[in-house]
C-alpha cells in the first residue's frame, strides 16, 4: 500500500459491506491502487486502505476505509467496526440477485450497530462492466436507495466507472454534515478525527467549542 499524505484536515472512517463476492475488495483496490486485482479472494475477516481525497479547492480528508468480509461466520468481527464508522458503502453484485435481496438485511444490521445521525450510507451496484450478466437494473438500484433515502451509483473495478464518484459522493456529504453541525468530532469516537500537518477550516461545532471555553461574554 502507498504511503499516504500527511496533510489532511480531518479523518473520516468508513465501512464496506455486503455479501461475499460483490466486489468490495476490488473497488477499495482500484480506488487506492488505480487498478483492479488480477485474482479476487474472499476477505477473511476484514482488511485495511487508505487514501487522502479533497473535498473541496482547500480541504483534504483522509478516508480510513475498512474492507469487510461478506461470509456470516465472520459477521461478529464485522459488527465491531460499525460503531467507530461514519460512512458505510452498502455493496451489492448487479449479476446477483442474492446480493441484492441481502441489501435490506445488511442496512437493517448496520443501522442495529450505528446512531443513524452519526453515518452517511450510499448504495453501490458494482461490476457495472457485466451488462450481459445483468439481472438487476440501474432502475432497481435506484428505487431501493430512494425508498430508504440513500444515496446510489453504479460502479466497476474494470473499467474504473464512477469508482472516484462513489467515494468521493460518501466524503462529501459526511464533510457537508461535519460543516454544518450534524456531525461533531465526539471524545470515545473514531469515525471522524482532526487530521494532521495542515490546517483544519472553522466549522459551526468548533466555533461552538471556542464560545464555550470563553464564556457568554467572551474575552
Amino acid at each position: 500500500m502507498e504511503a499516504v499524505d500527511p496533510a489532511f484536515a480531518y479523518q473520516f472512517r468508513l465501512i464496506l459491506i455486503g455479501n461475499s463476492m460483490v466486489g468490495k475488495s476490488s473497488l477499495l483496490k482500484y480506488f487506492t491502487q488505480g487498478k483492479c486485482p488480477d485474482v479476487s479472494e474472499a476477505t477473511v475477516g476484514v482488511d485495511f486502505f487508505a487514501k487522502v481525497v479533497e473535498v473541496d479547492d482547500k480541504t483534504r480528508v483522509k478516508l480510513q476505509m475498512w474492507d469487510t468480509a461478506g461470509q456470516e461466520r465472520f459477521r461478529s468481527i464485522t459488527r465491531t467496526y460499525y460503531r467507530n464508522s461514519v460512512g458505510v458503502m452498502m455493496v451489492y453484485d448487479i449479476t446477483s440477485r442474492r446480493s441484492f435481496e441481502d441489501m435490506l438485511d445488511w442496512l437493517h444490521e448496520a443501522l442495529k450497530y450505528i446512531d443513524p445521525s452519526k453515518a452517511v450510507f450510499v448504495v453501490v451496484g458494482h461490476k457495472s462492466d457485466m451488462c450481459d450478466e445483468r439481472v438487476i437494473s440501474e432502475l432497481d438500484g435506484e428505487m431501493f436507495a430512494s425508498a430508504n433515502g440513500l444515496s446510489f451509483v453504479e460502479t466497476s473495478a474494470v473499467t474504473g466507472e464512477n469508482v472516484e464518484k462513489a467515494f468521493s459522493m460518501v466524503s462529501k456529504q459526511i464533510y457537508a454534515m461535519l460543516a454544518d453541525g450534524r456531525l461533531k468530532l465526539e471524545d470515545g469516537w473514531d469515525g471522524i478525527k482532526r487530521g494532521y500537518g495542515s490546517e483544519v477550516p472553522e466549522t459551526n461545532f468548533q466555533l461552538e467549542d471556542e464560545q464555550k471555553k470563553k464564556g457568554c461574554c467572551g474575552s
